[in-house]
């Protein structure tokens, strides 16, 4: 993984929350939050919570005396979701790394994380410190992007981001967001780091958007994809989102589009 890839400053939390959330992130958030809030978790832990559309959908669920650590380890991504999320006293918002948490032992009855796992550099380790900061019998639910190949936007973008740069392709959404799809390996790193009991749920969506434009802005200007289209043409990035936008309506039409994604739910327990 390139370190740019977990680089979300300057405009992208905007245009990341603007046109990706509801292009890729809600309706997996609203399938999640139900899922951790089954157990009426009192102290919840949300690592890498980017924009905090999981947040927005899983606080409403949680009992009145939950406390609800929100973490992120990009502080704009995190400014950004508190000034979305509203006033709420049970919720706090705290920078951190999901790699090294800075919590005890034994804090938290539920940890989740949608769509934060495939930036672990090292995910083992990741899942160790959730099973570190989980009490015993308790749950550890996250998600991951499937193979690019069932995500059909973010695989024409890709597409035509390699065709304008063929000596230096930039393949951020296939490296990172889309790398980590493999249903054995991801089973086999959380057993690793202490889960014995593991489900994996694969679920597949629709992307849906007004016009095909929404999601070559989302995944060419709203994502890391940013930072590498710029650092090999500085003066190129409106060009690969209009071919993007291009590609995508030759594809899907002119006006409203829709597109399949797929990712896996993956619920654990000590």
């Amino acid at each position: 993984m390139s370190g740019s890839d977990k680089l979300f400053a300057g405009s992208i939390p905007e245009l990341y929350d603007t046109y990706l959330v509801p292009l890729i992130f809600q309706a997996y958030a609203s399938d999640l939050a139900p899922r951790v809030a089954q157990a009426a978790p009192a102290q919840v832990l949300e690592t890498a919570a980017g924009t905090g559309v999981l947040t927005r959908a899983l606080a409403p669920l949680l009992r009145a005396d939950a406390r609800y650590t929100v973490t992120d380890l990009n502080q704009p991504m995190l400014d950004r979701a508190a000034a979305r999320q509203g006033s709420d006293q049970r919720i706090i918002w705290q920078q951190a790394d999901a790699l090294h948490l800075p919590f005890s032992d034994d804090s938290f009855d539920a940890v989740c994380c949608q769509f934060g796992a495939m930036f672990f550099p090292d995910r083992v380790a990741g899942y160790r410190e959730a099973i570190r900061v989980l009490k015993p019998d308790g749950v550890f639910a996250f998600s991951v992007w499937d193979h690019i190949k069932h995500n059909e936007f973010a695989r024409v973008v890709t597409d035509v981001a390699s065709a304008m740069f063929p000596e230096d392709p930039p393949l951020f959404l296939a490296r990172t967001p889309h790398g980590y799809h493999d249903v054995t390996k991801i089973g086999a790193d959380v057993r690793q780091a202490g889960f014995s009991n593991v489900e994996i749920i694969t679920i597949e969506q629709r992307s849906v958007a007004p016009r095909a434009r929404d999601p070559a802005i989302a995944y060419c200007e709203g994502t890391p994809l940013r930072n590498e289209i710029e650092q090999r043409a500085p003066n190129q990035l409106q060009t690969v989102t209009d071919r993007a936008a291009d590609a995508i309506a030759a594809t899907y039409g002119q006006g409203p589009v829709s597109a399949k994604i797929q990712a896996h739910v993956i619920m654990a327990r000590a």
